[in-house]
């Protein structure tokens, strides 16, 4: 069919969730996506930060396509290599102990909590514990993960939510000391705020809140679905901030496209479920986990962090540069390796509706700031690339 026509069926049949751009994507080569028609677009977001090693990677799609041929899915009451595999190389990259699998981010976030609150009932004997989250955050859409992000907007016509939730000031250590009660099990943050407006946690705040939560005997909960698996430099974000959560939730590039998400803890928290506590049946099964041990395999034979360390400063070098040519329009330029965002003055809507007019693909995050979230194995010739068009459509 046309490109009109698919755009066309597709209004007829989806549940209208999402704004969609008047684009019809057929494949990816490299950091490029094609539509049915031919139109080329250079891909500044990566799938919302998932497609980590572009499009194409021979040996991934290779092992993904194995796994088909050899065994999709069985129950979890059964063992299997590919899960072993795949939970034994996130235990090695996160430094965390044990790890559930899960089919998202949002999924991952739901375990975290159930974790954090069984973890206190078996410690206090009583289920009335608190969690605390911060403001602007984002944690997904489902109940449970909603009920903790801080965004006013997604959560309003979906009340009452899951009790519990309280919200202190991201990067103020007060606010959060001023949340903390008897009940509080566990803090939850992520380590990078993404659709927040791209804020790194500082050094001091996060330490604080670790030194915190170890004084009080409060599980730290960090949310690395965007800022982890590389994409600011090391493999989970809080690496770079000398602190390590007490359970994490991780998703997006773990499975570079496939449906997949996990949360991993410390053993003396993961001991705290049991038979029956937490399930997923399509969760952890052989053709996603293989496509995650896969992941980290290639991260090592590409040397990913690497070229995000130097890619990253490099793109922060010249989005620094842009800002200062276009003080009047941009006021604000933060991030970290390969997840940095630009604040303007205005929504960035249109702004990046005629940078895909001119083949270049861009997320906002919020009203009015564009985020930058490539592919991991883009290049400094790509970062001219972008800021070329960019430029030419402020």
């Amino acid at each position: 069919m046309n490109k009109t026509e698919c755009m066309e069926r597709a209004e007829q049949v989806l549940m209208h969730t999402y704004a969609r751009y008047q684009v019809v994507l057929d494949h990816g080569e490299g950091v490029y996506l094609y539509e049915t028609d031919g139109t080329k677009y250079l891909d500044f977001s990566a799938g919302i930060a998932v497609f980590a090693l572009g499009y194409g990677d021979e040996k991934y799609n290779e092992a993904v396509k194995a796994q088909v041929d050899k065994l999709l899915h069985t129950s979890n009451y059964y063992y299997n290599e590919p899960t072993t595999f795949a939970a034994e190389k996130i235990v090695k990259a996160s430094g965390m102990d044990r790890v559930f699998f899960t089919n998202s981010g949002t999924e991952a976030v739901e375990g975290a909590i159930k974790l954090a609150r069984k973890y206190y009932y078996k410690k206090h004997g009583v289920a009335d514990s608190e969690i605390i989250a911060m403001e602007h955050s984002f944690h997904g859409r489902s109940m449970g993960a909603l009920s903790v992000t801080g965004t006013p907007k997604y959560r309003a016509a979906f009340e009452p939510l899951i009790g519990g939730a309280v919200f202190a000031e991201f990067n103020n250590l007060d606010s959060v000391k001023s949340k903390i009660t008897d009940k509080t099990a566990a803090i939850i943050m992520e380590t990078v705020q993404g659709e927040g407006g791209i804020y790194p946690a500082e050094k001091e705040f996060i330490q604080g809140v670790r030194k915190l939560c170890d004084e009080k005997g409060i599980l730290l909960i960090l949310d690395e679905i965007q800022c982890g698996m590389g994409r600011t430099g090391t493999m989970y974000a809080y690496q770079q901030y000398g602190v390590k959560p007490d359970i994490m939730t991780t998703a997006k590039a773990l499975g570079c496209g496939v449906p997949v998400g996990a949360f991993a803890a410390t053993d003396e928290v993961a001991s705290a479920y049991e038979p029956g506590d937490h399930g997923t049946t399509y969760g952890g099964n052989p053709f996603v986990t293989h496509a995650v041990s896969t992941v980290f395999d290639r991260f090592e034979e590409l040397n990913l962090l690497d070229n995000v360390k130097e890619v990253g400063a490099y793109l922060y070098e010249q989005l620094e540069a842009l800002t200062a040519r276009h003080a009047d329009k941009i006021v604000a330029h933060r991030g970290i390796g390969l997840m940095q965002g630009l604040e303007f003055k205005e929504p960035v809507k249109d702004v990046v509706t005629r940078a895909m007019k001119a083949g270049l693909i861009l997320i906002s995050a919020g009203t009015n700031i564009i985020r930058f979230v490539p592919p991991l194995v883009i290049k400094k010739e790509h970062v001219d690339e972008m800021v070329k068009i960019l430029e030419a459509n402020l």
